[in-house]
């Protein structure tokens, strides 16, 4: 059974920092790419961070230079580092690993995992 699991979330306050994980098991094709997107209250999921199991980064713009992504791909884990938090940074935060068969990519998500900015 495919799981997504993130974890980390939480309260944090103006220009703070925190760190999500995410854990993917259970996927028999080779996973190509992991991310994090966020959907805060009224709006669409955006794209927040990806990278590539060739290890090519993207960012969104208005987190480059505040957030890093990271994996480890042996344990097909990715991490994010959030650093100076702002309110707008609020939102549920989900994770996604793209898979790849032979013929089509498998796309996996998380339940999501809630950050809240706020003094």
């Amino acid at each position: 059974q495919v799981q997504v699991v993130e974890s980390g979330g939480g309260l944090a306050q103006p220009g703070g920092s925190l760190r999500l994980s995410c854990a993917a098991s259970g996927i028999i094709f080779s996973i190509i790419s992991m991310g994090w997107y966020r959907q805060a209250p009224g709006k669409q999921r955006e794209l927040v961070a990806t990278i590539t199991s060739g290890g090519s980064l993207n960012y969104a713009d208005s987190v480059k230079d505040r957030f890093t992504i990271s994996a480890d791909s042996a344990r097909n884990m990715v991490y994010l580092q959030m650093d100076s938090l702002k309110p707008e940074d609020t939102a549920t935060y989900y994770c996604n690993a793209v898979a790849r068969s032979s013929r089509y990519d498998f796309v996996y998500w998380g339940q999501g995992t809630q950050v809240t900015v706020s003094s």
